[in-house]
Order: C-alpha cells, then sequence, then structure tokens
C-alpha cells in the first residue's frame, strides 16, 4: 500500500489549529491550510484532501510528529496512511530548507510533508490499535501517576510525623498503608498511646492482617518517649495529616481498581488472541507467551502490551530494543569511539524491561548467568541488567515468531546466558 503513494501531506499539529501542506510525488505543492481543532474542523480537513487529491485516502500518505491524539485517530479511522517522525529528526529535516534557523508552521509543514517524500524510512508507519489495548495503556499509565502520587502524599506524612511523631514511623516503611492509617486514626499523638489499650491495637492488625508487627511489640514503640514541641505543633501536624490520610485511602483504593483493572484487560487480550490463534487475525497479541516469561508480572506485562505495541507485532527485535534503551549509542570520529548508554528511549519500557530483568535475574538461572558473566567483565549492576534485558528481548522476540512459551531448556532462552 505504501508503494501506490501519489499524495504526501505534512501537518504542523497544534492546541488551537492545524496547519496542514498537500504535496504531489514530485514535491509541488498544492494547497496549504489551517483548520481548527475540533469535530467540525477535522472533517474539514478530510475532505480538502479527498477534494484537492480527487483520490482514495490509501493512496495518500500523511506525516506528523505527533503519533497519537484525535488528529491521527481521524486519520487512521478514514484509511489514510500516517507516518510519525522524532521532533529532533524534523529538526535536522529542517536544515534543508534553511540554515539560519527559522522557523514557522507554514514551514515545519512543508519540511515534514517533503521529508516524508524524500526519506520514507525515517518515519515509523501507525496503525489503530485495539481498543482494549487503549484501555489497558491508559490504565497502566493511571497506574504509574497514582503509585507517584502515593509516594508523594507518603513522604509528606512521613515529614509531618518526624515534626512531632517519629517513633510512629518506626512501626512501618511504607506509612502509605491502610492498617498503618488506621492506627495513627486510633492513636494520633503520643498522649493518646499512653492511654490506648494492646487490645485495641491488636484488633487494628487483626482487621488488616497483618503478622509482622504484634501488639505488644507496637504499644511499645509508640510510647517511647516523646519529643518535646512547641504549643500547638502536635495539633497543627495531625491537621495536616488528616488530610493526608483521606487522599491516601483513595488512592490506594485507586491503586486497586487499577490493578484489577489490569488483570481483566488482559485476560480479554488473551482470550481475543485464543480465538484468534487460526492466525487469522493480523493483530497477534501473545499475553499467554509474555506471561510465561519469568519476571513479567501484571506491570511488566501491561507495559510491553502497550508501550511497544507495534514492536512486539512486527516481532521487530532492533525497534523494541532501542525503543526501551537496551541497545546502547556508538560515538565514532577518526581515531575515538565511545559507546554509551540509550537515553532516547520510552522511560515507562525502559523502567519496565529493567524490572524485567532484576526478577528474571533471581529466578532464571540462564539470566543470572548472563548477568553473573558481566558482573565479572567489571559492567556495574545496572549495566549488567541493561544486557540481561538486551537477551531477554532477543529470545523474546524469537518465542512470538515461533509462538511457544517459554521453556528454560529451549535454545532461544538459552540464548540469554551464551551470547
Amino acid at each position: 500500500m505504501v508503494e501506490n503513494v501519489h499524495w504526501f501531506v505534512g501537518i504542523d499539529w497544534a492546541t488551537q489549529t492545524h496547519r496542514v501542506c498537500l504535496l504531489n510525488a514530485e514535491g509541488g505543492r498544492l494547497g496549504e491550510r489551517e483548520f481548527a481543532h475540533g469535530g467540525a474542523g477535522l472533517v474539514e480537513l478530510r475532505d480538502w484532501l479527498l477534494e484537492k487529491t480527487k483520490a482514495a485516502p490509501a493512496q495518500i500518505a500523511v506525516a506528523i510528529e505527533m503519533p497519537h491524539g484525535p488528529v491521527v485517530e481521524m486519520l487512521l479511522e478514514c484509511g489514510f496512511l500516517v507516518f510519525a517522525i522524532n521532533p529532533k529528526q524534523l529538526d535536522r529535516f529542517r536544515d534543508r530548507f534553511t540554515v539560519a534557523g527559522a522557523k514557522d508552521d507554514s514551514r515545519d509543514a512543508l519540511v515534514v510533508g517533503d521529508s516524508l517524500r524524500t526519506d520514507r524510512k525515517a518515519f515509523r508507519q501507525l496503525a489503530m490499535d485495539d481498543p482494549a489495548v487503549i484501555r489497558l495503556r491508559e490504565w497502566s499509565r493511571l497506574l504509574d501517576e497514582l503509585q507517584q502520587e502515593r509516594t508523594r502524599l507518603s513522604n509528606r506524612l512521613r515529614q509531618q510525623l518526624w515534626r512531632y511523631y517519629p517513633q510512629a514511623a518506626e512501626l512501618t516503611d511504607d506509612v502509605a498503608d491502610d492498617w498503618f492509617l488506621s492506627l495513627w486514626q486510633k492513636v494520633p499523638t503520643p498522649a493518646a498511646a499512653a492511654k490506648v489499650s494492646e487490645k485495641t491495637i491488636a484488633r487494628i492488625l487483626k482487621e488488616h492482617r497483618i503478622r509482622r508487627v504484634d501488639a505488644a511489640t507496637a504499644l511499645q514503640t509508640l510510647r517511647k518517649t516523646a519529643l518535646f514541641v512547641a504549643p500547638g505543633t502536635t495539633e497543627a501536624a495531625c491537621v495536616h495529616i488528616r488530610s493526608l490520610v483521606a487522599r491516601m485511602r483513595l488512592v490506594n483504593r485507586q491503586i486497586k481498581q487499577a490493578g484489577a483493572a489490569l488483570d481483566g484487560l488482559c485476560d480479554s487480550l488473551a482470550a481475543q488472541d485464543e480465538e484468534n490463534s487460526s492466525g487469522q487475525s493480523h493483530e497477534q497479541r501473545d499475553v499467554a507467551i509474555l506471561r510465561s516469561w519469568p519476571g513479567i508480572g501484571r506491570i511488566v506485562l501491561a507495559t510491553l502490551l502497550t508501550e511497544a505495541a507495534q514492536p512486539l507485532r512486527a516481532r521487530d527485535y532492533h525497534a523494541l530494543r532501542a525503543l526501551a534503551g537496551a541497545a546502547p549509542v556508538t560515538r565514532q570520529s577518526g581515531k575515538q569511539r565511545f559507546v554509551i548508554r540509550r537515553f532516547a528511549c520510552n522511560r515507562r519500557l525502559q523502567t519496565a524491561v529493567h524490572h524485567w530483568s532484576r526478577v528474571a535475574v533471581q529466578h532464571d538461572p540462564a539470566a543470572r548467568h548472563r548477568y553473573d558473566a558481566l558482573r565479572q567483565r567489571g559492567h556495574g549492576r545496572a549495566r549488567a541488567l541493561r544486557g540481561v534485558g538486551d537477551r531477554l528481548l532477543s529470545a523474546l522476540c524469537a518465542a512470538l515468531k515461533n509462538r511457544t512459551l517459554y521453556d528454560a531448556n529451549h535454545r532461544s532462552a538459552q540464548a540469554v546466558s551464551s551470547q
């Protein structure tokens, strides 16, 4: 389909209006317009392209910096060929048209459209994701935001306890746990700790199924010598903590809901994969294969399925390792040659592969062997884990191509340690 393209469109997107430039196969500019962002504006954009070209949407290639959003979704839904490019690459293409550093919306639309015409390999073709994948991506990113918010709130709570009640924070490393919040609400001050009974503490621990701390030890810790604070400090800190506790309880509930949603959506994708096992579907979501690998749990699975959907679908190991930050970057000039870590990557996918490698080293002998070999060469822990992650991605792509579950005795798994 890409070889039948006769028209090229460059879009410089914005929040209010989008600048669109239409080019023919020879690079001639046939038209340029601005379209307002909205339902009517995007419909007008579609109709204008079809009217000017008198061609089918499959013969029109559209280039844009943003790989997602309403503009991209509308174009894909209508059948246009949509390609995305990294903004840094587009900045280099801009130097072809002007070396003075000039930049405006009209020029950017022309640059991205003409660059697609001449350097199509530098662009990445986009495809419409399955609705379940879109929902899974949103829940996965929401879970990350909730966990970050939970960390911020727990740090603020610990800081308030440090002001007047530091012994309470000694009970746990995670002051955002529901059991600790319930305990603080029952015993918010050292004065309350002096009056509370061991039976009350035991009941709270039993309700939350906490066995690592017993009631006697908890009560003894809470009754340690209290700090001397200025009058009003305890009351002020308690006011602040009550607000934090309410938000923490909400975040904890939402984290549980997000986790359940991730499990449900992954199960639904696995069910679709079983229904399409005959190979008739082009969307190959190998949830069962991914789940079979050591180190891939709920969060890593959701991140791989959503942040690396296209490389996994294409079984493209090189694109996958670059997107995950596992592929190093070589800088060579003359006699100088440096190999450094890749920083231009998907941060969420990079984190997921890091934790996948970390857990795989603990449970998979092949990954452990590879990790130990890299450490013996003098690599640091993070560098060794990136090496393990790189080999895991290679073996995973081989398993996906063969549509086989993980097997520690299979040569694709042994490649993690042998290479």
